[in-house]
């Protein structure tokens, strides 16, 4: 006699399906489970419970790395001579006082092509050039033009500092065109804008480097790269790393940053600094069931803000997909989506996060998240049957 399969029945059999039904995993273009990814950490934690006291992610990573391009000695000193100090840029104001002569003193602003007019002389140039220069030039020009018989004494202050556009390529997670060093009108200080003189920190190179997404953790940073005037300075930057002061210049429009690959991925750059991304933005998804929009998940927000060093584990926590009862968490995974940022090969990773946590290798497994990366949390097979019982409830109802 034929008829309708029963609810017991059904059950059943769904049960045992889900017991002995697996789930591929994740393919990837790059090989990542034996360590050849963008970091080691990506790979497959396959190694015996013998080799938990060996962490080798940090050692794989580095033997993929290219020469520092770093050079100590003259080219440092010659950047150091010609880079350091404050340098004037087109749009920047300048207050210019001449003693017992009304006719030249006052505001200007350097032209678009760099140079500072003064009435009555030829334009002088100001672009890349101190203060110092630019007064000795004045003296030169009201000689002779024969305002003055004697050189005059001369003042010439920078009474503001204008944002710059540089342009930002290599290995940071950003590359554009950027603008630096200019203050928002709600932040402007009143006693600064009427006191002589002017000074900013918004017009270095590490602001630079901070608005073009920061550096990459295949940056060569001991060979920082700033085109200038059609020469090209090299400017090591590992101090930042190091608690030290490192030789951060003040740039100018026109000039053009580039930072080298190392082609590796450098554990000792995921970390904040000066120079780093100021955050990873991360997106998150951890739902029991999908959802048509956030509200429905209670979800507060998808995408979190976490500082720069963070790893996969953290991300795991603060998306709470680890704790409550281990009978039905503890089987939980997780999955983390990244991206190549030498190439743009996306890559997925997937961790069973119980797993995880108590290997005593773990570090060796836990990759580092990068801006951009997005991660999901999947339930454990006892919420899973758990949701095969509703399901076969609500059909059960069906006539």
């Amino acid at each position: 006699m034929s008829g309708k399969p029963t609810l017991s029945g059904t059950f059943a059999a769904l049960l045992m399906t889900s017991a002995c039904a697996g789930f591929d995993s994740p393919d990837n273009l790059e090989p990542v489970a034996q360590g050849d990814g963008y970091q080691a950490q990506y790979r497959q934690p396959d190694v015996t419970r013998a080799e938990a006291d060996l962490l080798r992610s940090e050692t794989m990573n580095a033997q993929k790395c290219l020469p520092l391009g770093g050079t100590a000695g003259k080219g440092a000193s010659i950047a150091a001579s010609v880079l350091r100090g404050e340098r004037l840029s087109r749009n920047d104001l300048l207050d210019v006082r001449i003693v017992d002569d009304d006719t030249f003193n006052g505001s200007y602003v350097v032209s678009r092509d760099g140079m500072l007019k003064l009435p009555f002389l030829p334009p002088i140039r100001a672009q890349g050039r101190s203060t110092d220069q630019v007064e000795a030039d004045i003296a030169s020009a009201l000689l002779a033009n024969d305002f003055y018989q004697d050189p005059p004494r001369i003042s010439v202050r920078a009474a503001d500092f204008a944002s710059v556009s540089v342009g930002v390529s290599g290995a940071v997670f950003e590359p554009h065109a950027v603008e630096i060093g200019g203050v928002r009108g709600d932040t402007v200080d009143s006693l600064r804008q009427v006191a002589s003189g002017a000074s900013t920190e918004g017009r270095n190179l590490s602001a630079a480097l901070r608005a073009a997404g920061g550096v990459r953790p295949d940056a060569d940073i001991s060979a920082v790269e700033v085109r200038r005037g059609g020469k090209i300075y090299r400017l090591d930057m590992r101090g930042v790393f190091e608690g030290k002061n490192t030789f951060d210049i003040m740039l100018l429009t026109g000039d053009e940053v580039r930072v080298p690959s190392r082609q590796c991925f450098q554990d000792d750059l995921m970390r904040p600094s000066p120079i780093s991304p100021p955050g990873i933005s991360l997106f998150l998804s951890n739902l029991t069931q999908p959802a048509q929009n956030n509200a429905a998940s209670a979800v507060g927000q998808t995408v979190r803000q976490v500082p720069y060093g963070s790893r996969y584990m953290q991300a795991v926590i603060d998306a709470n997909c680890v704790g409550g009862s281990r009978s039905t968490s503890a089987d939980r995974s997780a999955v983390l989506f990244s991206r190549n940022p030498m190439t743009g090969v996306s890559v997925v990773i997937e961790r069973e996060i119980e797993d995880l946590l108590r290997r005593a290798d773990r570090d060796d497994f836990d990759p580092y998240l990068l801006p951009g990366d997005a991660m999901a949390c999947y339930d454990s097979t006892v919420t899973n049957i758990a949701e095969i019982g509703r399901v076969l409830g609500v059909v059960s109802l069906i006539p």
